[in-house]
């Protein structure tokens, strides 16, 4: 794919700036050069000939960077393989200035040929201006850039406060707690007071890790219990359920790769649907206040069989609702789109890929999601598990990001150029998807909610 003319302005303002800065430096450099050179001292030329020599410095050191190719490279992203090109061009000008000065007689040319001292000391303070400004933009650059950055909207903190009013003093169990929403669940459950957090999880090693991060963390004192535990396992949950007799379920655990699923659909009905079913049950006939699933737009209309599973689950939880007269459980579920940097998302995808200076690709360039950071996802999941209605919440997430403008903000925010130094490929639109996902929150399928960006889905 061609750059487009707004990328390609974006590149030469860059250079354009570039330059100036270039060019400011190599005057401070020179003029130093020559202050010390003469001890703060005009020479003998005068102020007027050193400026007229100044002229000729910088036209050459110049060239020399752009045939150094200097002008090519990222300033975001200047590694030490790279530092060569710098002080070669450095060089390069060094020479052809004492070249200049051997070579023309002094008296019709003093104006534009430095003297080797001054020339010299150019060098070493050019050389080191030049590479340390490209450093700290590039220190400067990477402090800034985060997940959060990509966002085309202002990222909002959500108040503890609901879910410390839900939560404290409860029994908390969070399934998938190893995953990227359900590991920040226990975050922010475990900072709203709950009397026990139950971290259920499959996979030894992401329940290793939250475990480790929640015992290291300082503000973590609520007592937490490891269970490594499949949901699938009826048996093993029913022990958990008899014995730790939990007040919320926050069920996160869920197959969510649309390809993966895809290609495996009964394993995909099985933990998505089956297992919430089960878990849902359970919930019920051991008197969970408070169930909550966490859905996906996926489950809008699905195409997927990963959507299918999820939406299939979303009604075998509203469904214990309506059974049984008196039932103390509260069943619901919260849709939203796609994560910033969850596992298997397509950021830490990009990142590896630019990282490598692989393509980068993308299914289509019209692809579009919808996206939120997993502490805003979290926070929003428990303001609405917080509340009292039995049915589907819709988050508000914003407008939907092309996938391909995240991939060039990405390439950008590493210190690169879109198209030139990492290439973006098109791979065709994968089995299961679509190219705009939907989360409909207008009037005609939503309710608005007295919480800011929380809607109930009008029923399907």
């Amino acid at each position: 794919m061609t750059r487009s003319g707004a990328s390609w302005a974006l590149f030469l303002a860059t250079r354009v700036v570039g330059l100036a800065l270039d060019s400011a430096v190599l005057a401070a450099s020179y003029w130093s050069a020559v202050a010390l050179r003469f001890d703060f001292h005009p020479p003998r030329w005068g102020w007027r000939g050193v400026a007229v020599a100044f002229a000729v410095v910088a036209l050459v050191h110049l060239v020399s960077l752009v045939a150094c190719g200097c002008y090519r490279l990222s300033w975001r992203r200047i590694s030490l393989r790279e530092l060569p090109r710098y002080f070669l061009a450095m060089l390069l000008a060094c020479i052809a200035l004492t070249a200049l000065r051997y070579l023309t007689p002094l008296d019709d040319f003093s104006h534009m040929r430095p003297p080797y001292s001054v020339t010299l000391i150019t060098f070493v303070l050019a050389s080191l201006s030049l590479v340390g400004w490209r450093i700290a933009w590039s220190w400067l650059s990477m402090s800034r850039s985060s997940t959060d950055d990509l966002m085309e909207r202002s990222v909002r903190h959500m108040d503890a406060t609901v879910a410390a009013r839900f939560l404290g003093g409860k029994t908390v169990m969070v399934t998938g707690a190893g995953g990227s929403i359900g590991s920040e669940l226990v975050r922010q459950v475990a900072a709203a007071g709950p009397k026990l957090l139950l971290l259920v999880e499959r996979g030894e090693n992401a329940l290793y890790e939250i475990d480790r991060e929640m015992r290291t963390m300082v503000r973590s004192t609520c007592p937490m219990k490891p269970l490594m535990v499949d949901i699938n396992d009826r048996e093993r949950m029913e022990d958990i359920f008899n014995f730790y007799r939990p007040d919320v379920v926050l069920h996160a655990a869920a197959y969510k790769h649309v390809p993966m699923v895809e290609m495996n659909p009964r394993e995909g009905a099985r933990n998505n649907t089956e297992a919430t079913r089960s878990l849902a049950e359970l919930s019920k006939r051991h008197g969970v206040a408070r169930f909550v699933m966490i859905s996906t737009d996926k489950a809008v209309n699905p195409v997927s069989v990963m959507g299918k599973t999820k939406r299939e689950a979303e009604k075998a939880i509203l469904a214990m609702n309506e059974q049984g007269e008196g039932a103390s459980t509260s069943f619901c579920a919260v849709r939203f789109g796609n994560v910033l940097g969850s596992s298997g998302s397509v950021v830490p995808l990009f990142r590896e890929q630019i990282a490598k200076k692989l393509p980068v690709t993308v299914t289509h360039p019209d692809m579009k999601r919808y996206f939120m950071t997993v502490e805003e996802a979290v926070g929003l999941v428990l303001q609405a598990a917080s509340r009292s209605e039995k049915a589907i919440y819709t988050l508000d997430m914003g407008e939907p990001v092309r996938i391909l403008d995240l991939a060039e903000q990405m390439i950008r925010q590493a210190g690169y150029r879109p198209y030139v130094d990492i290439p973006i490929v098109f791979t065709g639109v994968r089995p299961g998807e679509k190219l705009f996902e939907e989360l409909d929150i207008s009037e005609k399928s939503a309710f608005k909610t007295d919480m800011a960006r929380i809607y109930v889905t009008k029923d399907e």
